[in-house]
């Protein structure tokens, strides 16, 4: 006796009759944006129901926030570059350039922030006077130029960031363009185009999905351990919470703030780039 065919099950219908949900607005929306919520909440009524002394730390505070956004983006923008250059050097076939951003990489990330920030602002001149007065017997000119090179604390804080950071930069760019399959190159140059072009219209635009998520979260720590050019006189937001409290030994209050201020724009930063992420993610869409 033949067996009746089983009737189709319309699209989205599952098994059982049972047809899932479509996921709610609640569930779509990012819920860590209320902790956000709740820091900014918190600041504002401690400036405006506790003015005293909160209001004159928030005022104080702002251009350290401003100092510290700008060194953040700044240095983030040259970190970028550098992680750039020192990727493409680590996947080279040249061994002489995959020796060279290896070393680079090896040797950086063994050494802390904090000490590539204190030789770059102390001993960095001293390199500078030692090459230029190996140089005056050759040219005089270019000796003088380079014993006469002074780095401002600004500029030696950014500078310092993008040395260090560049190394741990390059790892990302080196895992992320591994990360495309090896087919996707020969498949480039077959149709003509030389390694570098291949790199840029075919591999690093994919490679930029795997990517975003370590680079979201090197901005961030970024962010963050741009408190410690502090120790470089830089007007960020710690040391004009230093400052503050050096005038008015409110450490409790002071500090309490430049906390939540940290954590106002951490929080951020991570819910804006888990939603770039979510956007570029190809499986969600």
């Amino acid at each position: 006796m033949p067996v009746p065919p089983k009737p189709a099950v319309p699209p989205g219908i599952g098994a059982g009759g049972y047809q899932p949900r479509a996921p709610s607005r609640w569930q779509k929306f990012d819920q860590w944006w209320l902790l956000f919520a709740a820091a900014v909440l918190l600041v504002a009524t401690l400036v405006l129901a506790v003015p005293e002394p909160y209001h004159r730390i928030f005022v104080f505070l702002l251009d350290g926030v401003v100092v510290t956004l700008r060194l953040t983006v700044e240095s983030f923008f040259c970190i970028l570059v550098v992680g750039i250059i020192g990727g493409l050097g680590r996947v080279s076939s040249s061994r002489i350039l995959s020796g060279l951003a290896s070393l680079y990489v090896e040797v950086v990330r063994g050494i802390p922030v904090l000490v590539w920030l204190l030789w770059i602002w102390f001993a960095l001149p001293q390199v500078f006077q030692a090459v230029g007065q190996a140089l005056l017997g050759v040219s005089p000119e270019i000796g003088n130029a380079i014993m006469n090179v002074k780095l401002g604390e600004y500029t030696a804080a950014i500078t310092g960031f993008t040395f260090a950071y560049g190394a741990y930069m390059t790892e990302v760019f080196r895992a992320g363009i591994q990360s495309i399959a090896k087919g996707q190159m020969e498949a480039a140059r077959s149709l003509g185009m030389n390694y570098l072009q291949a790199m840029r219209y075919i591999i690093l635009p994919q490679a930029v999905r795997v990517i975003l998520p370590p680079v979201s979260n090197e901005f961030v720590t970024l962010l963050k351990d741009s408190s410690l050019v502090s120790i470089l006189a830089v007007s960020d937001l710690t040391r004009r919470g230093r400052e503050f409290v050096a005038k008015s030994f409110l450490s409790f209050d002071t500090f309490t703030m430049v906390a939540l201020i940290y954590l106002i724009l951490t929080v951020f930063f991570t819910r804006v780039s888990t939603g770039i992420e979510r956007r570029l993610s190809v499986e969600k869409r």
